[in-house]
């Protein structure tokens, strides 16, 4: 009889280094734009419940545990069926949900701080390479969320595990690779939700609280600084807390640069780029080295592939790290110019309108569409591939 799982277990038995062989039954294009790593493409109908691509049985070892996992569960558990009745295996395993809830699994990773009162926790998306935080004060008991998703349950429970109320909620920009849930979340807890004050430059259709460039907000006694970083966007801001950490959004990542011409296009592009190398250089690179950079997403290819990170455990850089070993840092500025626009990968699938979600001029129909416009990996970097030399 078929086994159900729900995506945690299958991400617990990746993470254990379990023995299995996973088969992903959805159409070759789906399997092509994004995959769970080492999956095995075997295209199955779930309403004709029959066979469709190519199915090697001899794949499949004699003591092999099989799970199978397709979009929403349901061709996924017909094929493990499948398995079952013509003999190649006496149980299989099903995903629950499919790579809907895949994409939907969450990491929770404290963050090592020096100040015994403040708190870090990293909200990791493995499947998307979107990160979210929570920043706290322990002795004053209040806590901010960074970059909330439309799991916001875990950015709560993260808060309550450690006794903490959130009293605030802030945006490092205006997304455009998920829909962002902060603004919701404010509403709901009734606590303010802030954006960089230069994000009025993006027309927002919505009422923020503002931060100036160099304010800070304060939980007890943690401050957490706005520093304005304009280069992936005009709005974009990162967040220093307590001066140990700089939460850098799309700004500056542990493998990579954000990407400019998400906004910056045509003529305008190249603007972008500039802006975003002084930015690098002038702002962000001038921290003392030991500051943590703590990014907003972490690069996932098409292969299920992680570059530089591995999920589950904390991710982030320092400054001085970064300035000796990135290479697009190193680069004079009329070369980083260019680099930004050599190998630049495809861009966030329905980019658009998750923009125009985020800004508050369009309202997704359901839950469905939410999930469809944000399916597959995260591209806010600018390369595929790390841009940070090893040791």
């Amino acid at each position: 009889m078929v086994e159900t799982i729900t995506a945690e277990r299958l991400r617990d038995m990746i993470d254990a280094d379990e023995e299995f062989v996973l088969f992903d039954t959805r159409s070759p294009d789906s399997y092509d734009d994004w995959h769970i790593a080492d999956a095995r493409n075997v295209e199955y109908s779930g309403s004709d419940d029959e066979l469709v691509g190519e199915f090697d049985p001899d794949v499949i070892g004699e003591d092999d545990t099989v799970v199978t996992i397709c979009a929403t569960g349901n061709s996924a558990g017909k094929f493990a069926t499948y398995l079952e009745e013509e003999g190649y295996v006496e149980e299989a395993k099903t995903v629950e949900g499919g790579m809907e809830a895949w994409s939907m699994v969450y990491d929770e990773v404290p963050i090592a701080t020096e100040n015994d009162d403040l708190v870090v926790v990293q909200l990791q998306r493995r499947s998307k390479g979107c990160l979210g935080y929570l920043v706290g004060s322990k002795r004053a008991g209040e806590a901010a969320l960074i970059d909330v998703t439309r799991a916001t349950d875990e950015f709560l429970e993260a808060a309550s595990k450690r006794g903490l109320e959130v009293t605030r909620i802030l945006d490092t920009h205006i997304h455009a690779d998920h829909i962002s849930r902060g603004r919701r979340l404010a509403d709901r807890l009734d606590v303010p939700y802030h954006l960089g004050a230069p994000a009025a430059t993006r027309d927002p259709q919505f009422e923020f609280d503002p931060i100036e460039p160099n304010d800070t907000v304060e939980l007890g006694d943690v401050e957490i600084k706005a520093v304005h970083t304009p280069g992936h966007t005009t709005g974009m801001t990162s967040y220093l807390v307590d001066n140990e950490a700089l939460l850098t959004g799309d700004t500056l990542f542990v493998e990579s640069i954000g990407r400019t011409e998400l906004q910056f296009a045509d003529a305008d592009a190249r603007d972008g780029a500039r802006i975003q190398y002084e930015t690098l250089h002038r702002t962000i690179m001038t921290e003392p080295n030991d500051v943590k950079i703590l990014p907003g997403h972490f690069s996932v290819t098409d292969d299920g592939e992680y570059v530089d990170v591995t999920p589950g455990q904390p991710m982030f850089s320092t400054v001085g790290y970064l300035w000796e070993n990135n290479e697009i840092l190193r680069l004079p500025e009329d070369e980083f110019v260019e680099h930004m626009f050599e190998n630049l990968p495809s861009k966030p699938p329905n980019y658009e309108q998750v923009i125009a979600t985020n800004a508050g001029e369009y309202e997704p129909e359901d839950q469905d569409e939410e999930t469809e416009l944000e399916l597959g990996p995260n591209r806010c970097a600018a390369t595929e591939e790390s841009a940070v030399a090893d040791d």
